[in-house]
């Protein structure tokens, strides 16, 4: 079998149980007493199948509360599945603002840490430091915890230690839309950089423009069901009719 499979997702879903607490005073809750806040099922993600080919640039397009970042969340292993199976080949990174660092921790301290989850031993992590830094363009930083951040420096170092740490599978959560434009100009040349080959990336973005420059396949999303998996012009035609 020529084809590699990177991700293979068969069945899965995703429920939440949102508690909506309408005892919001003293008063509501000490007359209430007996009468518990209502929980809601919420189905962020209905059961669905789908492939993604190793080496290959998917793009995933919704509206915001489709479902694309509960569904890459399951695919990272942020959250369990309530449903089927997920088979990923390869170590995965997710990239959203920085999910997946600790907020408590320095910039120093979670290239540390993110680099480890990667496989890296301490002194590989040691030589790419200055770089993952550099690129970032956090020097001053550094030794300062990540939660004093703004957003963008976040995803930047987000951004930085998946490019220079390498991860096999990266999900990438609009992350052309953060930080200033000297930045994004960095991150693009990255991605049309021969660093890319070989590198299975998930493409979360609204820009059409960057999907159906990177991404030969996309995947369409609308109220937690996957609802197109193909080409990628049929899936921004299917995205630009639903927000009209």
């Amino acid at each position: 079998m020529s084809r590699q499979l990177a991700i293979e997702a068969k069945n899965i879903s995703k429920t939440f149980h949102i508690t909506e607490d309408s005892h919001n005073t003293v008063k509501h809750r000490l007359f209430n007493l007996f009468n518990p806040p209502r929980s809601k099922k919420v189905a962020a993600i209905k059961p669905m199948d789908f492939e993604v080919e190793k080496g290959e640039c998917l793009g995933l397009l919704g509206r915001n509360g489709s479902g694309k970042s509960t569904l890459i969340r399951l695919l990272a292993g942020v959250y369990p599945s309530d449903s089927g199976i997920i088979n990923i080949n390869g170590t995965t990174l997710l990239m959203n603002l920085g999910v997946g660092m600790s907020h408590e921790l320095t910039a120093r301290e979670n290239i540390y840490v993110s680099g480890s989850v990667l496989g890296l031993k301490i002194k590989e992590i040691d030589k790419i430091f200055d770089k993952i830094v550099g690129f970032a363009e956090l020097e001053g930083f550094i030794d300062t915890k990540i939660k004093y951040f703004s957003s963008g420096m976040v995803a930047r170092l987000g951004f930085s230690i998946a490019v220079n740490a390498g991860a096999d599978i990266m999900f990438l959560d609009e992350i052309f839309a953060v930080g200033d434009m000297k930045f994004q100009e960095k991150a693009v040349k990255v991605f049309e950089s021969s660093w890319i080959e070989g590198k299975t990336v998930i493409l979360v973005s609204h820009s059409m423009e960057v999907i159906s420059k990177y991404c030969r396949r996309s995947a369409y999303m609308k109220n937690g069901s996957l609802l197109y998996f193909g080409e990628t012009e049929k899936a921004i035609e299917l995205y630009i009719t639903d927000n009209h």
